[in-house]
Order: C-alpha cells, then sequence, then structure tokens
C-alpha cells in the first residue's frame, strides 16, 4: 500500500481509556486519529480500552473522514496477541504496531492480523523508535505489502541513545534521515515524532517546519491545540499551489507544442517538477475534500 495523496498533516493520539477524549475526537480537524492502547493507558485498564476502541473504530463513518489507526501493545506484552486479533476484526483504516525493530516482526504482526480475519483496506503502520530500529529502517519499510506508514517516535529514541531534547533536534536528525530515505525508497508514508511543551508555541512551529523541509508528510500530536498550526504548515500554501498549477498547464503546452525546454517564472522546469506539482496539486484537493483547516 504505497503513500498517497492522503493528509497525514496532523495525526493525534487520543488515550482508549478516556471516552470523553474518543467521543471529542469526532470533532477536531486532525487528519488521522491514533486510537491508543499501549502507553496512554494503565495496565489494569486495558482489556476495557480495547473493547472501546475496537468498537470506536468499527462505526463505519463514526470519525468523518478522518483516518482511524489503532495502536496496539506490543508482540511482548501481555496485551499485544489479543490487541492484534481485535483491532483485525475492528478493521480499522490500519494498525500501529510499537517499537518494530525487524522484517521478521513484521511478519509475525501481519501473520495475527490475518489469523484476525483482517480486511483488505487496513494498513500496516510501524513506530520506529528504537537504534535498532532505525539501523533496519530498510528492511522493515519493504516487509510488508500491507505496509504504508512510518511513525517516529521520538521521545523513545532519544531515551534509548541517550541523547538530549534540543530545540533544532540535532541528536535526532541522522536517524529522521535514514527512516525517510527507508519510507520514500519504497513509496510509503512518514510521520514526525510529537512535541512534548504544550506551551511552546514557537517551539512547535519550528518543529513542524523543520519535519516538512525534510520531507515528512504530517506530525504526530498530543493535544488537540497543536492540530490547527500543524495542518496549517504542513499544508501546500495558496503561492505553491498556484504556482503548482501553471507549471503543469506550462508543461502540458509545451508537450502539445513539441517544446523540449519549459520555463516558468524564470526557472527551468523538467519532469521531476511537473511531478512534484501534480503531487502538490492532490494533495490541496484532498484536503480541501476533507474541510478541515
Amino acid at each position: 500500500m504505497a503513500a498517497t495523496a492522503r493528509p497525514r498533516r496532523s495525526v493525534l493520539y487520543m488515550p482508549g481509556s478516556n471516552e470523553r477524549a474518543l467521543e471529542k475526537a469526532r470533532t477536531l480537524p486532525a487528519d488521522g486519529l491514533i486510537l491508543d492502547l499501549e502507553d496512554a493507558v494503565a495496565p489494569d485498564a486495558k482489556p476495557e480500552a480495547r473493547q472501546r476502541v475496537c468498537a470506536a473504530a468499527a462505526a463505519r463513518g463514526y470519525y468523518g473522514g478522518r483516518e482511524v489507526v489503532i495502536r496496539v501493545n506490543g508482540l511482548d506484552t501481555a496485551w499485544g496477541r489479543d490487541d492484534i486479533l481485535a483491532a483485525a476484526k475492528a478493521s480499522p483504516d490500519a494498525v500501529l504496531l510499537p517499537k518494530v525493530e525487524s522484517g521478521a516482526m513484521v511478519t509475525e504482526f501481519e501473520g495475527l492480523l490475518r489469523h484476525g480475519g483482517v480486511p483488505s483496506h487496513t494498513a500496516l503502520w510501524f513506530m520506529i523508535e528504537t537504534p535498532l530500529g532505525v539501523l533496519h529502517a530498510e528492511e522493515i519499510a519493504r516487509a510488508s505489502p500491507r505496509a504504508a506508514c512510518v511513525v517516529m517516535g521520538t521521545n523513545d529514541l532519544t531515551k534509548e541513545l541517550r541523547a538530549r531534547h534540543t530545540p533544532d533536534r540535532a541528536p535526532v536528525a541522522p536517524a529522521l534521515g535514514l527512516c525517510i530515505l527507508a519510507a520514500r525508497a519504497y513509496g510509503l508514508a512518514i510521520l514526525d515524532g510529537v512535541h512534548n511543551e504544550l506551551n511552546d508555541e514557537a517551539g512547535f512551529a519550528a518543529a513542524c517546519r523543520q519535519g516538512l523541509a525534510l520531507g515528512m508528510d504530517g506530525k504526530t500530536l498530543i493535544h488537540p491545540k497543536q492540530i490547527e498550526p500543524c495542518n496549517q504548515i504542513f499544508a501546500p500554501s495558496p503561492e505553491e499551489l498556484d504556482g503548482a498549477r501553471r507549471i503543469v498547464a506550462a508543461f502540458a503546452e509545451a508537450e502539445k507544442a513539441g517544446r523540449g525546454v519549459v520555463v516558468v517564472d524564470g526557472r527551468l522546469v523538467e519532469n521531476l517538477h511537473v511531478e512534484n506539482a501534480r503531487r502538490l496539486m492532490a494533495l490541496g484537493e484532498a484536503i480541501a475534500a476533507l474541510g478541515n483547516t
């Protein structure tokens, strides 16, 4: 399942044990929701959270046009297998497995989903949040035809590296780059990790712009207040969309006239620029269809 123009600017984690939060998510302008059974749920609340999350995901249209993803517990936990089997029956848009470190883990994950009767439309998402996961990112990205998205777990990765959280995120930059390379090599989407400081609006915006510049499709979020600025930064601007339309139109006109060279706004335009322009246009249309900010 290669990456598509489906918007993933803002993907919000929602605690599976919080019924009010799951209900509120129906009104939030996030492109996607990760209904979380892992970190956000206490051990004694996990069975009840599983039932609640799977019921919400199974109710077709409950979250409107938002992409619905269930994050299960890891394969090495007491809850992982039951989570995966239940998520398969709920048939969300995707199931997210944490702390993926090898292609073999992907194969086991997919096998359990098939055993649970997962439908063909449910994709596999993977969290890369350990040094081993980063080193095996290419192997993970190509391990399944159902693979659709890589999610960076930068909090856990920073801890495992014994690094520091810095404004420029230099300590995790090499890992982000490797994972972006792996995702793009196999046509997958990739989402940046969370920003922990909820009152740091400038820092959050800077992190979003950095992720966009690196090639991320969007960012995972921990609070609804982060959605709107994230949506704005990761969406093509009106100026970008206008430029994209002019590039596509000029290239089409040149092809009809048999010209091999196209210049738009003083810049030479090649096929690669046309492909990117069409991608931006498709993304803009998909965002408009969602009706989100």
